[in-house]
């Protein structure tokens, strides 16, 4: 690709003289320019050969521009009389670049302007010339797409090499904020390739102070498609790499810290935030789940109260972290982001496990014309079913009656097992009379879970009633066996003889 050394060929007195023609250009300054062009081309030596055909020929050999997808074989076929008058006289730089492009209009085809731009984007070349060539192409309008195309693979491959030189982070956001001036203001697709250089490279820290320095500024991009689900601007994109990589903890801090040192990210970025919130909450709980495991097998020791106490605290941190990200989306976004954001705050209540919270956000979303899918009603049932809020457990089987013998089946059983997970078994013994009354078989292993559950407390309490009552009930749908009746006989006959 070009090199960023290539950008200007000049030494500082050719720079200051050339540059004079720039002052009080909108936007542009040649206090500006001395910021970027000055450093990038400090190792560049004076270059003012006058161009011969073989030499211009020649240029399709360089190393330091890769842009096949715009050069061809038969490229230097087309090159006529008129192209190397140009590259003579803009190399002369006795004139203005867009007087001599003027005067030559009619004598040069889009390709041959092409090929000027690549050939003044060479290392060793006026490269600020390949900008001014830009301009006047870009005030002609004879800026087609794959010109702008190969100007903007060629600013990339300049900010390739201002990166890949480890120059300031500084450096190369003035070369962003000064290709504006001609004209070609930065894309997404630029800015995302800045961080993902940084990325690649292992520069992570600088991905970051990039995106702040962008912020800063107050930089403007072109917007793209989010044709990829995850752009949407640089502080989201980089948030979105970290969580790719794991680190979502990482990723929440990085927006909320933007916005809370006073600069302001981009609305999407709270939502690739607010993933991240899920995603970390969903490793929390999965990581639990497995230490609960090992503690029942005697691996790991129970957790005490005083760990208990921090990972309730990690917990309802990532949730207030959640609901400041999801308040900013509703403060700084339109309304259409609403339900999307109440499906995000939905997912964190889920993998936390809070009931009431997650029933809220399910009509929420109904509120905002996003309907929930049927197993999201049927997942916050079962929570709340462990957690035995009978209101909201209510409410969330309105309409069941209504319902298919599918969906009915399907939504008792993640009530059936949100009874048991909570250890209410009189509970899940009435759910499964209900279901069997309904017409509808529980699966076997719920089955057997709720009478494992009475069991093990009528050998605490002596109460075998919801027992016998649904071993009967069980029974007299031929989902029980005699065996299991005949063991519990002859453990309780005197309380059976009794009850029956």
């Amino acid at each position: 690709m070009a090199s960023a050394q290539g950008i200007v060929s000049l030494t500082r007195l050719c720079f200051a003289v050339k540059r004079q023609r720039f002052i009080g250009r909108k936007g542009f300054s040649a206090q500006s320019c001395a910021r970027v062009f000055p450093i990038i081309c400090k190792h560049q030596k004076p270059n003012l050969v006058v161009a011969k055909s073989s030499k211009v020929r020649d240029f399709r050999v360089f190393n330091s521009v890769q842009l096949d997808q715009f050069l061809t074989s038969d490229d230097e076929d087309e090159m006529g009389e008129g192209f190397f008058e140009a590259i003579e006289e803009l190399e002369r730089m006795a004139r203005e670049p867009s007087d001599v492009l003027g005067e030559m209009n009619d004598r040069l085809t889009a390709r041959e302007l092409q090929l000027v731009l690549v050939y003044f984007s060479q290392e060793g070349r006026d490269s600020w010339c390949a900008l001014e060539v830009f301009e006047w192409l870009r005030k002609e309008n004879r800026v087609d797409k794959e010109t702008m195309e190969l100007m903007v693979s060629i600013m990339c491959s300049w900010v390739k090499k201002l990166i890949e030189g480890e120059h300031d982070i500084g450096d190369v956001v003035d070369l962003l904020v000064e290709s504006d001036c001609v004209g070609l203001k930065p894309s997404f697709s630029m800015m995302e390739k800045v961080i993902s250089l940084y990325w690649e490279m292992g520069e992570k820290e600088k991905a970051v102070l990039f995106v702040k320095e962008v912020l800063k500024r107050g930089i403007t991009y072109l917007e793209e498609d989010d044709t990829d689900g995850h752009k949407g601007g640089p502080t989201g994109y980089l948030a979105w790499k970290m969580m790719v990589e794991g680190n979502y903890r990482d990723s929440v801090t990085f927006v909320i810290h933007l916005r809370e040192s006073g600069l302001k990210p981009e609305v999407y970025s709270y939502l690739i935030a607010m993933t991240a919130v899920v995603k970390e909450l969903n490793e929390l709980a999965k990581a639990l789940r497995k230490l609960k495991g090992f503690a029942r097998a005697g691996l790991v020791a129970e957790f005490d109260t005083e760990n208990i106490g921090l990972i309730e605290k990690y917990q309802s941190d990532l949730i207030a972290d959640g609901v400041q990200l999801s308040n900013w989306v509703i403060e700084e976004g339109s309304s259409s982001l609403h339900g999307v954001v109440h499906e995000r705050l939905l997912a964190m209540y889920i993998c936390s496990g809070h009931g009431l919270e997650a029933e809220r956000q399910l009509w929420e979303m109904k509120l905002v014309g996003k309907e929930a899918d049927a197993d999201l009603y049927d997942i916050v049932l079962a929570i709340c079913a462990s957690q035995k809020e009978a209101n909201a457990i209510g409410r969330l089987l309105t309409g069941t009656d209504v319902s298919s013998s599918l969906r009915k089946k399907k939504s008792l059983s993640w009530l059936l097992r949100g009874y048991i997970k909570g250890g209410h078994f009189d509970d899940a013994a009435e759910t499964v009379i209900k279901m069997l009354d309904l017409g509808l078989h529980p699966e076997f292993l719920d089955r057997a879970a709720v009478l494992q559950g009475l069991r093990k407390r009528i050998q605490q309490s002596g109460c075998v009633d919801t027992y016998l009552k649904l071993c009967k009930r069980l029974s007299d749908s031929n989902l029980i066996g005699p065996c299991l009746l005949y063991l519990f006989i002859k453990k309780y006959k005197l309380w059976i003889i009794k009850t029956l």
